[in-house]
């Protein structure tokens, strides 16, 4: 009998610059019958429980504390009566500045492991700003009245920011803009200074230390440059000097209008009027930036979720889902992880074996990547079509390109846009000598520079999770990223 639904349940861990916390999704999958391949789509996303927000424990300004941490998520599943090896799927966010830390992408890895079996996304600024639109409920939004939204999540090290219109999200971008890159006592006894506090510091002519008091109208007035910067951003480009060094991607692509403007993460509970004080300028900042929105074009809406936008929209919605006629090898072992994908420029029109390895070989060469090194994610748009003898050509140019990683077993994984996979597949087994180590996936739609990692598969192996994601470990000191 033929599987139609799915439930999942999927956790979104989030180990921010100010806060940790966590929320568990239960995820409803559904068959798409006028798709090809009759693929699963995730049809409903309900939050089963949201957890306690504990400030981030770090050992040292520079290294978080894996082991509270972990007790802490630990004792977040105990509470939420889930066992970790019920986890089907999810993702690790470790954002902002906490992922400058030494120790970052040892907690990503540590609590993908002690968690659950499940893919772990590691937020690049970019990724970030995809997921807390979708998880704030900006984007949702944007679908059901038609319009452009531009989102804005403020947490402790960045502000991250997505324009959505008409449902999906055309543009990001991030800014080194926090409530805790620098913070004092009730005393006015700063105990933490991060690079971008710095640099504010120095266009403004103050020299300050950890340790050293702060006078409140420098604290405000630091407050006040964070927040002119923020708007400069918002409404685009980036034009001044501070601006500039602040942000930590490309500006934003305005289209014709914004209709309207909302804030998410922890910032944005206290520009909503909320109320906390976590010894640090969130709440200077807040009312700084609320004291500037009449510079924006739009009105100013109050979305679903704040503060937990993040960790909501990497539990529910980081996920895809692969077409239901990939092919898989019994040796390959998941989950799969950190994957870059490659797009290869070939086309239909053109094959040939020579057309096939050249497109190859340059996929590998944009990245400075040497064939047979590294598992790799080929990605094509429309390389072949289905005819046999096309397919076994296409299949034969396949195996020539790969020599070295045929030779090392290393995975081989190709993904294709269109429904084509399993037939691929079929043909590379039953006419090359690749006949192992080959998983091919169909139906989903990558850029070249993003990350995959792909999960378990479902339904008797037809469908895989998948999180595509950006990736950036410890850029230490900003910087915009060309």
């Amino acid at each position: 009998m033929e599987i139609n639904t799915i439930e999942l349940l999927s956790v979104g861990v989030d180990v921010g610059s100010s806060t940790s916390h966590l929320v568990f999704s239960r995820l409803l999958l559904e068959r798409d019958h006028r798709s090809p391949t009759r693929r699963f789509e995730i049809r409903k996303r309900d939050i089963i429980y949201e957890g306690t927000i504990i400030d981030t424990p770090l050992v040292d300004r520079d290294t978080i504390d894996i082991e509270n941490l972990l007790a802490f998520f630990r004792e977040e599943y105990r509470r939420a009566g889930i066992d970790p090896r019920d986890i089907q799927s999810g993702a690790v966010i470790v954002t902002g500045e906490t992922a400058k830390k030494q120790n970052a992408k040892e907690i990503v890895e540590a609590l993908s492991t002690d968690s659950g079996k499940f893919v772990a996304a590691t937020a690049g600024a970019n990724f970030e700003s995809l997921i807390t639109a979708l998880g704030s409920g900006a984007t949702a939004r944007s679908r059901a009245l038609k319009n452009t939204i531009l989102s804005c999540d403020i947490g402790g090290g960045t502000s991250n920011m997505a324009i959505s219109r008409n449902g999906e999200v055309i543009s990001t971008s991030c800014v080194a803009v926090g409530g805790r890159l620098l913070a004092a006592h009730d005393d006015g006894k700063i105990w933490r200074i991060d690079a971008p506090a710095r640099k504010v510091m120095d266009h403004l002519g103050l020299h300050y230390r950890v340790g050293d008091q702060i006078a409140s109208e420098d604290m405000e007035s630091i407050a006040r440059a964070f927040a002119e910067v923020l708007i400069e951003v918002l409404t685009g480009p980036a034009t001044s000097a501070m601006a500039r060094e602040l942000m930590l991607t490309d500006d934003l692509h305005f289209p014709d209008k914004i209709d309207e403007y909302s804030f998410s993460g922890g910032v944005a509970e206290l520009i909503y009027g909320g109320n906390g004080y976590h010894d640090d300028m969130g709440k200077l900042l807040a009312s700084k930036i609320n004291a500037l929105t009449h510079k924006l074009s739009s009105p100013v809406i109050e979305p679903v979720s704040k503060i937990r936008a993040t960790v909501i929209g990497a539990g529910a919605y980081s996920l895809s889902i692969s077409g239901s006629s990939g092919f898989m090898d019994d040796a390959i072992s998941f989950p799969i992880k950190n994957i870059p994908v490659l797009r290869v420029d070939a086309k239909a029109e053109r094959l040939s074996r020579d057309h096939v390895i050249s497109a190859i070989n340059a996929s590998f060469r944009r990245f400075d990547l040497r064939e047979g090194e590294d598992v790799v994610a080929l990605y094509f748009k429309d390389p072949v079509r289905a005819y046999y003898p096309e397919l076994e050509l296409f299949a034969r140019s396949i195996e020539a390109a790969l020599p070295r990683s045929i030779a090392n077993r290393l995975p081989i994984i190709l993904i294709f846009q269109k429904d084509i996979a399993c037939s691929v597949g079929n043909v590379i087994r039953r006419e090359t000598g690749l006949k192992t180590n080959l998983l091919s996936l169909d139906e989903l739609v990558l850029t070249e520079g993003d990350w995959i990692d792909i999960g378990e598969p479902l339904v008797a192996g037809q469908v895989f999770p998948v999180t595509v994601k950006s990736l950036v470990f410890n850029r230490q000191g900003g910087g915009r990223r060309e």
